[in-house]
């Protein structure tokens, strides 16, 4: 259920993002163009997000890891020294491991191709639909697929009707269980999982510390699960599905503190029902024009159907993080993955100038 406002960013950023936008679509996805050597990578982390220590460990994971894949690799903070560093060193790729604002919404994606440098992921126009959920949401259901039933209401609203008449309806229209996250943001930062109506109030005013407008979404019952994709030269293939199980919610401890969680990789799933989700994956991934690679959040009800959460463009690294998990899973090597992503994004941007 979104709103007039989405719909035009939907128009804006969305509608452009045509099927060429995705190597697949090219050429059945292979560049015509040589390989060009990539020897080093300059990797982004850092920033001024809420999630700039999840950035820094994900940017010291996959340095160390495309290392040992024999590249030479710095890995740089976003502040004032960053440009002139960029200009200076001239690195064949730069992979932005930003999480949260300007490194998921577009913007740092912006600046590098200002700076016309080749750079892993997916370009700023489809980064900012994917960061906002409600957007994402859209599209992926204008793709078929299926996402739990929501409202977006900013926090505005609330001052101008009174918060209860508001919070009534929510609970009339959705009913209970429900999720309230914030429209933008990453690690479940701002997130409650809502049982009773009660609760919802302090939902609200922990998603708003967040940000001005809020998703609230019809909670469904399930097995939550992660899937990566990462584009080969045949076009995206999913990577095994990652299960979460989680003592309480799966929020930002939960995450990133061994202790709280377990994870099933591959995911306890049943072979119909894993072919399922990762499907999903590669449909939302392609709908949402995202390049290279990306992780998608979906919960599997009681009837083995995959319900779309939301997509990240730059996935988490860390030791606990799930798209390594997913690597893993695999059967295939980390350095070996993470070096063939940033020769392959060289070649695709290479082949488009």
């Amino acid at each position: 259920m979104g709103t007039a406002a989405e719909s035009q960013t939907v128009t804006e950023d969305v509608a452009e993002l045509a099927p060429a936008d995705h190597p697949a679509s090219r050429d059945g996805g292979a560049s015509k163009n040589e390989p060009r050597p990539v020897k080093r990578v300059a990797v982004l982390a850092g920033g001024l997000s809420h999630e700039r220590d999840v950035s820094l460990r994900s940017g010291r994971r996959v340095a160390d890891a495309l290392r040992g894949a024999g590249l030479e690799v710095t890995v740089h903070d976003v502040d004032a020294s960053l440009l002139p560093f960029l200009a200076e060193e001239k690195p064949d790729v730069v992979w932005p491991l930003l999480h949260g604002a300007s490194g998921e919404d577009g913007s740092i994606r912006d600046v590098l191709e200002l700076l016309s440098l080749d750079y892993v992921g997916t370009g700023p126009r489809a980064s900012r639909a994917a960061w906002n959920k409600p957007i994402a949401k859209n599209v992926v259901l204008g793709a078929g697929l299926s996402t739990p039933d929501y409202v977006t209401l900013p926090q505005s609203l609330f001052r101008e009707l009174g918060a209860q008449p508001v919070l009534d309806a929510i609970v009339g229209r959705l009913g209970l269980p429900l999720v309230v996250k914030p429209t933008r943001g990453g690690s479940a930062l701002g997130v409650t999982l809502v049982r009773r109506a009660e609760e919802l109030p302090r939902a609200m005013v922990d998603c708003f510390s967040y940000g001005d407008i809020a998703l609230i979404e019809r909670a469904v019952e399930g097995t939550e699960i992660a899937v990566s994709v990462v584009d080969g030269p045949d076009g995206p293939e999913a990577l095994p599905a990652v299960e979460i199980v989680t003592e309480g919610t799966y929020d930002y401890d939960a995450r990133y503190n061994p202790g709280r969680t377990s994870y099933y990789a591959p995911a306890r799933l049943a072979p119909e029902v894993a072919a399922r989700v990762e499907e999903t994956a590669v449909r939302a991934h392609l709908a949402l024009g995202l390049r290279d690679l990306s992780r998608s959040d979906l919960i599997v009800d009681a009837d083995g159907v995959p319900h779309f959460l939301e997509v990240n463009v730059a996935p988490g690294m860390t030791e606990t993080s799930l798209f390594p998990q997913a690597v893993h899973a695999a059967g295939r090597d980390l350095g070996d993955l993470y070096r063939a992503i940033v020769t392959q994004s060289a070649v695709r941007q290479g082949s488009q100038r």
